[in-house]
């Protein structure tokens, strides 16, 4: 190589400067300027559902795309929905599922088995419903053609592979957005925006006030926000194992370092709040039909040692990973993360929320790498039981999906991400029927769900998983039009159906993909109606978009809801539920079964070494008679003998209760007792000498007229 002096080197960088300098001007030279009524950032199926109610109100309306695929999640992989109620489900979210409907009413569409071979199960319903003309269950490439008919019937322009600038691109005038500009240089004018994404990069970049990680149970009142180690639902935790996992690379021997996948790091305080985030996966579209199978490929950088922990949970006699091989038609999967080690990338995607773009692709490229090294070590590694392997190696990627990204997704599943921090926050206490929730403008009703959010080492030197909630709403619930809104003084002309308002643990349920499209529809009958009125979004009167979407179909209110919860607010007397309540040994909250006080029961699990108890006290307002009840959940796996003692004014009173027997008030009587002020009222249940399950909820005390 030639000797280059200071003078060719000044050359060459002037060089670099001018061909950089030029690059940009043809660049800018080439941006274009579009218009419409209504802008919509996103290619979701919120973002689609918005653009169509947008069209069909007859406002001009585009879709600017970060993707080049339409319908997010829908057309992503996730084709077995998580519904919930269908009943709520009305508008354009049913008429999605109506044409889905429409395309598989047609024969040709069963290419690999026959309609009458598909067992047209679904969550908790079938997945055809001629009756209501909806199927909702489905292949990746037929919804991603539902969504395109849509654009295309409506003829609504669609602006494919651009991403919004996220320094610059956001052209206010006050709390009024009057433009953005992607990464291309082109420009979209509108009256009003939607950020439709998964990641909320519009309303960020508006300057709109957004929450990443959990919030801690003090931050909303709520129960199941925050940390909550030790809290064991579904079956994605290491207690399901009869045996506990070692997390070092030589068992129990710390020096000997940490597996991958495990954290280092503690998890927290029980109840705090954190920047963490549920974690990611691909939703995947397997096959087992050879005509149509790929065999999983080996990534390049594949190493046997990352699926170790895989390899131990097998050693333990592991065997329900074929459980999440939901099937939708043409014997294809919709593969969801299960089990204590799974297709969950936990705790790699903390930073996702924010990260720039090139980061979030680093994210997603980790994300592919570990799951197909996953589904390559299951199928083909010796260190994998030969029973696995060999029916883990019958299965496949499905050849005539994503066929132009080597029929891998193209839709990473982002859980959570940011959101908003709007005009009114939804949290558990709304989900839970706790508290009204005003203004409705859709309505959600799946479970409680968040996925697990670390994995690390307990004190006593073991693997364990955290952030795994399921707790069921109990019927469906309202969803605040508030939620949707950004707080009036940052945006005025901005609508967020996808990254809405809500704390942690409420979006886990609100984040399904129907309750999106249920959202999308509103925010954009919202939108026109704006744009009709000439004033903020904030400012259209709810009456009159309540008007609307009842007119569209949208269902707001649901009056066959069951709630099973009492709230502490309409109870009489002086109620101590079980959070306030002192605990001596192991005790689980639980919303199994019944109806309960507040926010749900404890129980002790029936342990073999009986000794737990749980203290419910208070200082009464006046010395008197009392009336004491206690509230538990009957079932015919409780104890029959419950010992529940009674602290008062003249000693104690030991009180055996039947749980396995339903009382016909919520509290069971216990007796009338004297208390004295000064000296704390005390209900202590224990589950010493009981002959099954034992479960308390809350104690109440009636004052009594002499």
């Amino acid at each position: 190589m030639p000797h280059l002096n200071p003078g060719h080197l000044r050359f060459f960088a002037l060089a670099i400067v001018f061909i950089c300098f030029k690059a940009t001007n043809n660049k800018l030279a080439d941006a274009k300027t579009y218009q419409a009524d209504v802008v919509v950032y996103g290619g979701t199926s919120g973002a689609v559902i918005a653009a169509v109610e947008t069209s069909q109100s007859g406002k001009s309306v585009l879709i600017v795309c970060p993707d080049k695929h339409l319908g997010g999640l829908t057309s992503g992989g996730l084709g077995w929905t998580d519904t919930g109620n269908k009943a709520v489900i009305g508008g354009l979210a049913r008429d999605f599922y109506h044409r889905i409907w429409q395309m598989y009413d047609n024969e040709s569409a069963w290419k690999w088995q026959s309609k009458s071979s598909y067992g047209n199960k679904g969550q908790g319903n079938a997945a055809i419903d001629g009756t209501q003309r909806t199927q909702w269950i489905f292949e990746p490439h037929v919804a991603e053609a539902v969504f395109e008919g849509y654009v295309a019937q409506y003829k609504i322009p669609v602006y494919r592979d651009q991403w919004l600038d996220r320094k610059s691109g956001v052209m206010k005038k006050g709390a009024s957005i009057e433009s953005i500009t992607t990464t291309s240089g082109d420009t979209f004018v509108g009256k009003v925006f939607i950020d439709g994404t998964y990641e909320g990069d519009l309303l960020a970049t508006a300057g709109v006030d957004y929450h990443v990680g959990r919030e801690s149970t003090k931050t909303y009142d709520e129960k199941w926000n925050g940390v909550q180690t030790g809290v064991l639902h579904h079956r994605h935790h290491f207690g399901v194992l009869p045996v506990k996992i070692s997390p070092y690379k030589i068992p129990t021997d710390p020096s000997s370092g940490l597996l991958p996948n495990v954290s280092p790091d503690p998890p927290g305080e029980y109840g705090s709040g954190d920047h963490r985030v549920q974690a990611y996966c691909f939703r995947l579209c397997m096959t087992n039909l050879p005509e149509n199978r790929i065999p999983f490929p080996k990534p390049k950088d594949y190493d046997p040692a990352n699926y170790e922990l895989l390899g131990r949970v097998f050693d333990a006699g592991w065997r329900e990973m074929f459980e999440k091989f939901d099937p939708i038609p043409n014997r294809k999967t919709d593969t969801n993360n299960h089990g204590p080690f799974s297709s969950d990338y936990i705790g790699f995607n903390y930073d996702y929320p924010e990260a720039s773009y090139e980061r979030r692709a680093e994210i997603i490229d980790a994300h592919r790498r570990y799951q197909q090294g996953m589904l390559y070590f299951m199928a083909n590694d010796p260190r994998v039981p030969q029973d696995v392997r060999k029916q883990f190696s019958k299965w496949g990627l499905a050849a005539d999906e994503f066929k132009d990204n080597g029929n891998w997704p193209h839709q990473i599943y982002v859980r959570e991400a940011r959101r908003m921090v709007g005009r009114y926050v939804m949290t558990e206490n709304e989900l839970l029927k706790l508290r009204p929730t005003p203004e409705s403008i859709g309505m959600g009703s799946y479970t409680i769900d968040s996925h697990n959010v670390q994995r690390y080492v307990t004190p006593e030197g073991y693997v364990q998983n955290e952030g795994d909630i399921g707790v069921s709403t109990f019927g469906p619930y309202q969803i605040s039009l508030g939620s949707i809104q950004p707080k009036p003084e940052q945006a005025t002309n901005l609508i967020v159906p996808v990254a809405v308002s809500s704390s942690h643990i409420a979006f886990g349920s609100i984040r399904m993909e129907p309750v999106f499209m249920i959202l999308g529809q509103s925010a954009g009958a919202l939108a026109v109606l704006a744009i009709d009125r000439q004033s903020s979004v904030q400012e259209v009167p709810y009456e009159v978009l309540k008007g609307r979407l009842v007119e569209a179909g949208q269902v707001l209110e649901y009056e066959s809801t069951s709630s099973r919860t009492l709230s502490l607010d309409n109870l009489s007397g002086v109620v101590v539920d079980d959070e306030l309540a002192n605990k001596v040994g192991e005790w689980t909250s639980s919303t199994s079964a019944g109806r309960w006080v507040h926010r749900g029961y404890v129980h002790d699990g029936n342990p073999q070494d009986k000794g737990s108890t749980i203290r419910f006290e208070c200082k009464l307002p006046a010395s008197g008679s009392y009336e004491v009840g206690f509230a538990f959940p009957h079932h015919a796996n409780r104890a029959s003998k419950v010992n529940v003692t009674v602290e008062h004014a003249d000693g104690q009173t030991v009180v055996v209760v039947n749980q396995k027997v339903e009382s016909k008030e919520p509290f069971t009587k216990l007796g009338v007792y004297r208390f004295d002020q000064s000296v704390p009222a005390a209900v202590v249940v224990s589950n010493l000498g009981a002959d099954g399950h034992v479960v308390a909820d809350a104690v109440q005390f009636l004052a009594v007229q002499p």
